[in-house]
């Protein structure tokens, strides 16, 4: 391999800091394995864990003026085979390590090696490339129109103003679907209505068909009283979301946005 461009102080701490963390990161023994694989000095055995690996990261890197067995060392670190049922864990530590290695144009992929990349030259960039919460929806195959809504929030990983911004577009497309230009649990009763529909997502020829653009209708209604109606009153700070609810939230409005692509 090339040499490849050093680590600034401020990165090779914050990715120590990262996967030698005190609850689920490596552990004193994993990162002596490590060191000796990667042949990286151990100079530190007596510091605290993160401190012990950036010494030996700082002191390898400023003799060899490069990066090159810290990168082998990551790779090494990274092995899916070591997470295995531990799969968050994994995605994760590999977003905020490649939010940093970004910047010298490299990242770990879901395989555990290393590939090449365009550098970032800004945070903004570093983020989008290593959006964990973008990855997480991604592998749930979420809709396009929730991306297409989000995509600020998403980047940002802004939880409370994703969901919001996603229910309204559940709300925007009903209006346009059904040119009814009402709001909430109206919209929802014109555009769904059983006598007049506006929206049919089959041939409500029978029960069962009844029952299923109802259900629909309901799940709907839900959404704008769950999530949209106190998001839109309630300050942020009284209105905590965190990643699992807000990926709950996101594949039910993904749901909705999959049936109304059936509509006849």
């Amino acid at each position: 391999m090339q040499k490849q461009p050093q680590l600034k102080s401020e990165t090779l701490q914050s990715i120590c800091k990262s996967i030698a963390d005190t609850n689920d990161g490596l552990t004193g023994s994993e990162i002596a394995l490590l060191l000796g694989n990667s042949n990286i000095p151990d100079i530190d055995l007596a510091n605290t864990k993160w401190k012990r690996l950036y010494n030996a990261f700082a002191d390898w890197q400023n003799k060899n003026g490069c990066s090159n067995n810290i990168l082998d060392f990551l790779k090494r670190a990274m092995d899916p085979v070591v997470f295995v049922g531990k799969e968050h864990v994994f995605e994760d530590r590999r977003h905020e390590i490649n939010k940093r290695l970004s910047f010298i144009g490299v990242e770990i992929t879901e395989r555990g090696t290393l590939t090449k990349i365009a550098a970032s030259k800004t945070i903004t960039e570093a983020e989008q490339r290593a959006n964990r919460f973008k990855h997480k929806l991604g592998v749930r195959s979420v809709h396009s129109e929730i991306f297409k809504y989000c995509e600020p929030e998403i980047r940002d990983e802004n939880y409370f103003h994703t969901v919001f911004e996603s229910v309204k577009s559940v709300a925007e497309r009903l209006r346009k679907m059904s040119n009814v230009y009402a709001d909430g649990a109206e919209l929802a009763d014109v555009a769904f209505s059983t006598k007049n529909p506006l929206i049919r997502i089959n041939l409500l020829s029978n029960e069962t068909q009844r029952s299923e653009h109802l259900g629909l209708m309901n799940i709907i209604k839900g959404l704008f009283g769950l999530i949209r109606n106190p998001t839109a009153h309630t300050p942020k700070y009284n209105f905590p979301i965190s990643e699992e609810e807000a990926l709950d939230i996101l594949m039910v409005v993904s749901l909705v946005h999959k049936k109304l692509d059936l509509a006849l």
